[in-house]
């Protein structure tokens, strides 16, 4: 297998605080895999060292070989780098279909240039991932309009639509309902296997990293205290009293 991101050494402190001490993380190409842990562990931390949200105080960030320490989060999306939010960073004033067309505007370079917005190829790409997530019948209407689960889904829409290598996701079924969790990520999932498109995501629901992820790290105080398949992770007694507060 290719390694994809390569975490070496990293290690990242606020005040006294260990948010990363000396982490070594591999993920291949084509994984998916779930980070679970308590708040307060480092997963978020983990995340935004990745993307270039924090510079690490020592350690290496790989991305295919190439080393992204001391880059923007803009460098490295365009090496092929996207991620979502817990709290969906979306124009809420905005149409679905416009948030699509500012995503591919960026992706050309070209955001924040609101007149040549609607140009037919962006229009009619835009619909085409709409519609792979289920939400194209929404193009017309506002953001705001869309139920939470509608909002993540656009959110990594968003994502999608930048052609990243690898897929970053801060708590995807966040505020989605008991009843939508598993329709909001067979949708996500569907989409991401087609487009082969490794992913690392953090999750709080222990029954979404069961079904979707095919390796869980654990973290707990900076530290990855656990990697391997969810069915065997997730049943440790250090893990749960870890990442549940009880075994």
């Amino acid at each position: 297998m290719t390694a994809l991101l390569e975490a070496a050494g990293l290690t990242k402190f606020f005040g006294a605080v260990r948010a990363a001490e000396e982490l070594s993380v591999r993920v291949d190409e084509g994984e998916m895999v779930g980070i679970v842990g308590s708040n307060g562990s480092g997963k978020t931390t983990f995340l935004n060292l990745a993307t270039g949200y924090l510079a690490p105080d020592r350690g290496r960030i790989l991305l295919a070989g190439r080393d992204t320490a001391g880059l923007s989060p803009r460098l490295i999306t365009r090496l092929g780098v996207a991620r979502s939010f817990q709290i969906p960073q979306l124009y809420l004033g905005l149409t679905v279909l416009e948030n699509m067309l500012l995503s591919l505007a960026a992706r050309s370079g070209r955001g924040g240039v609101w007149a040549p917005l609607y140009r037919a190829p962006w229009t009619d790409e835009g619909r085409q991932i709409l519609e792979r997530f289920g939400l194209e019948a929404y193009a017309s209407r506002s953001v705001g309009e869309l139920p939470e689960g509608g909002r993540k889904l656009l959110d990594i829409a968003l994502a999608i639509a930048l052609r990243p290598r690898l897929l970053l996701m801060d708590e995807p079924t966040a505020g989605v309902s008991t009843e939508d969790k598993f329709e909001v990520m067979d949708t996500l999932v569907g989409v991401l296997r087609q487009g082969r498109i490794t992913t690392i995501f953090v999750e709080h629901d222990m029954d979404v990293v069961h079904r979707y992820s095919r390796r869980v790290l654990v973290f707990d105080q900076g530290l990855v205290i656990a990697d391997g398949e969810p069915v065997t992770v997730l049943a440790d007694a250090d893990v749960r009293k870890a990442v549940l507060g009880h075994a």
